[in-house]
């Protein structure tokens, strides 16, 4: 096979014959009028020039906090990075706000972002700001090439009120309906979508989150050290994990809750005191948010990867931690089946499980303890699939592809 290249088409560019030379000004430093292709997997692939499209990505205010890191944000933050190896220059526009349940002022500001943008501008929204405003992205949908990033459906969210999710569900539908390209996390989200919202199969698109390979985890003991990631919240269901961890004391795990504390006060009380109630306070650390090196040392530290949410479209925590080799205990909900995946031989590096059911969750923690060959057989699964495991530049040649087709199209809803 001849060396890689790069489907011009997909991101809406012509070939490039060669790439141009080194330009050398005045002050003697060279600089390059093209952009180096920044994947491994993709080194031998064409320059792509720098005259770079734009597209204007509408974003939640916060998604660079480091206090609530979330997969969403994450995602954004990468994809920012990442395109314009693909052809397209990212214009940022946080918007702060209560999102999707903003106030006057956040409402006029998107308002006013969107109307300030000239006719046939390509626009990237973040579901959490676009998908409880159809009223405000839905006339601009006329004017402008709109895609929403559907991250989580709103009414997916645990904890919301049946008449809170049932308003959010329209307004989404609304929002979905009138924009011509929606983009999802996973192929689980891209059914979900189409089939709960009623939209054309053909507008909605997936674009996976990708994950960087780490180096393997040493672990603990190979065995004991738990790590759960996830913000403290009802979706992520860190109180079924307690619940579980609290019948199987006689096993020697320890347990660390790596995840922002700021979401829902009243949920990590609540986290705290079953802690204190089944006397596990030297057993199990609410860590708080981490990053960085901190955040990888966490991961190192860590034998086994477990996620009991109620709801996730994909889970970044799952490949992160497949990323290192780390075996998975998760939720068998959403997309986290896409996730967890399987190794190349066919291996499953992780152990899927009922949410609502902390007998479940402990009855796997007890094989995991009590079973050498299940431990040999899911990392030997986990080091399989983190081989396997697609990058970030796949996503943003995904999301790439969805924009470029936008310019071409016609501008119909989804």
């Amino acid at each position: 096979m001849g060396p890689a290249t790069i489907d011009q088409a997909a991101i809406g560019q012509a070939p490039v014959d060669e790439a141009p030379a080194p330009r050398v000004p005045r002050d003697g430093q060279t600089t390059l009028d093209y952009v180096p292709v920044q994947n491994a997997a993709l080194q031998n692939a064409q320059i792509i020039p720098m005259s770079l499209r734009s597209v204007h990505f509408v974003m939640p205010g916060g998604v660079d906090d480091p206090s609530r890191p979330s997969g969403g944000n994450a995602y954004d933050r990468r994809i920012c990075l990442d395109l314009p190896g693909f052809g397209w220059q990212v214009h940022k526009r946080m918007i702060d706000g209560n999102w999707p349940r903003p106030d006057a002022d956040a409402r006029a500001e998107l308002a006013r972002t969107l109307a300030d943008l000239p006719d046939g501008t390509v626009v990237l929204l973040d579901g959490l700001v676009a998908c409880g405003v159809p009223e405000i992205v839905a006339p601009e949908a006329e004017r402008l090439c709109l895609a929403v990033l559907v991250h989580l459906p709103l009414a997916d969210e645990t904890g919301l009120k049946a008449e809170d999710a049932a308003e959010l569900d329209a307004l989404e539908r609304a929002t979905l309906r009138a924009v011509p390209a929606v983009i999802a996390t996973s192929d689980w989200a891209v059914r979900r979508l189409v089939s709960h919202h009623g939209l054309a199969p053909e507008r909605v698109h997936v674009a996976a989150p990708g994950a960087d390979i780490a180096p393997l985890a040493s672990g603990t003991d190979g065995v004991s050290r738990l790590l759960c990631v996830a913000a403290v919240t009802p979706r992520k269901g860190q109180h079924r994990l307690v619940e579980a961890l609290a019948t199987v004391t006689d096993l020697p795990w320890s347990c660390v809750l790596v995840g922002g504390l700021e979401q829902d006060p009243e949920y990590v009380d609540h986290i705290r005191a079953l802690v204190k109630k089944f006397g596990l306070e030297g057993r199990l650390h609410l860590a708080g948010p981490q990053a960085g090196a901190e955040l990888d040392a966490s991961y190192a530290a860590a034998d086994l990867m477990v996620l009991t949410s109620y709801a996730e479209t994909y889970g970044m925590a799952v490949t992160e931690a497949l990323a290192r080799g780390i075996p998975v205990l998760a939720t068998d909900v959403g997309g986290l089946p896409e996730a967890v995946g399987r190794a190349p031989d066919g291996g499953v590096p992780g152990i899927l499980v009922p949410p609502e059911n902390p007998a479940a969750i402990a009855a796997e923690l007890r094989g995991w303890f009590g079973e050498a060959d299940v431990r040999r057989r899911l990392k030997a699964a986990a080091r399989g699939r983190r081989a396997a495991l697609g990058g970030w530049a796949r996503t943003a040649r995904s999301l790439a592809g969805v924009l470029g087709r936008l310019r071409h199209e016609p501008r119909k809803a989804a």
